[in-house]
């Protein structure tokens, strides 16, 4: 559990942070609200929460979080939207379609590695909530 002061996402406090949404007190404005708050549900173990966000197209059958390997996280980078909208010259604007470009590195077994991904989001409306759904990934070389 992430000290008080602190938000695993990097933001602010993680009671004024991440906290409301993974408690599903208020919902994420935005697609790279969501990436923070999923990479917060991730060093949590908040399997229900990543399950909530995940486009039920797309969600896995299978356990996210897994229960044999501990996983410390370490840090979440979030790089720039606009270089990233700058390298994808057949990116749709859509408001209701974004991508976040990520570095999250972890631990597992003392061992420390690093995810970079770019991530698909969707904002669909639901009994009259737009939500934003996490779609998929790509890993850039």
């Amino acid at each position: 559990m992430p000290s008080p002061s602190t938000c695993p996402c990097g933001g602010a406090t993680f009671a004024t942070c991440c906290a409301p949404f993974l408690a599903g007190d208020a919902v994420p404005p935005t697609a790279e609200t969501l990436m923070r708050s999923r990479y917060s549900a991730y060093t949590l173990g908040n399997e229900a929460y990543l399950r909530a966000t995940w486009h039920p197209s797309t969600v896995p059958s299978e356990r996210i979080v897994g229960e044999n390997e501990p996983t410390r996280w370490l840090g979440l980078e979030i790089k720039s939207a606009l270089r990233l909208r700058k390298r994808q010259a057949n990116l749709l604007e859509s408001p209701d379609a974004d991508t976040v470009e990520f570095v999250a590195r972890y631990k597992i077994g003392g061992r420390a590695h690093r995810l970079h991904e770019v991530s698909r989001f969707v904002r669909e409306t639901h009994d009259g909530v737009a939500r934003w759904y996490y779609l998929d990934g790509s890993f850039p070389d």
